[in-house]
């Protein structure tokens, strides 16, 4: 399967998050610009604070132009941190609820499956484990229901089955997160975490 590049569109919702600790968050400061993809004065511009636990302060950024349906969302730590990898291995349903922070600028290996690399089309957000298997899932059915050779749909199909076996606990994977800017996290004791080089500016 083909590395995937996420569109820009509305932000799905994400599967819950677990609830212990909660985020605390400012509340969001908006405003309304022209849209660099429909030209229309409809890009909402919105910046919000929030306290991430075990992760820190941070600020979430996002354009949303409801005329054309351009999204584009990202999330920068208050403080500097290192570049870093982090590595976790899901071998339970338990391990779904892991929180995860990931910024634009971040790669998301899932091995034997697909990537999710960086690009224009990028976004940044907070969610969990599940939230980052239900994403590569709903890319995976796309290509399923759109691909003309039965190889690749075969293959799509088998990918999306591999996927629910991990989301229900009957199969382990790894996950691989690498962000040369320091702005992602997947916050569990359980996740391996390496420095990486810092980005070329």
């Amino acid at each position: 399967m083909a590395d995937i590049s996420e569109t820009i569109v509305p932000e799905p919702s994400e599967p819950p998050v677990s609830s212990k600790p909660s985020l605390s968050s400012k509340p969001p400061v908006s405003s309304e610009h022209p849209c660099p993809i429909c030209g229309q004065k409809s890009l909402q511009l919105t910046e919000a604070e929030r306290d991430i636990p075990f992760f820190g302060k941070a600020f979430l950024f996002s354009m949303t132009c409801p005329s054309c349906k351009f999204h584009k969302s990202d999330i920068e730590c208050a403080e500097q941190k290192e570049p870093s990898r982090f590595t976790f291995e899901i071998t339970s349903e338990e391990d779904l609820k892991v929180r995860v922070v990931k910024s634009a600028e971040a790669t998301v290996k899932i091995p034997y499956i697909t990537d999710i690399t960086p690009g224009s089309a990028s976004q940044g957000y907070v969610t969990n484990i599940e939230g980052i298997l239900q994403r590569v899932k709903r890319e995976i059915e796309s290509v399923r229901d759109t691909a003309e050779d039965d190889e690749d749909r075969t293959k799509a199909k088998n990918l999306i089955k591999k996927l629910i076996n991990i989301m229900w606990g009957k199969q382990k994977q790894k996950i691989i997160i690498e962000d040369p800017t320091g702005n992602s996290a997947i916050i569990s004791d359980k996740a391996v975490v390496e420095r990486m080089k810092a980005a070329v500016k």
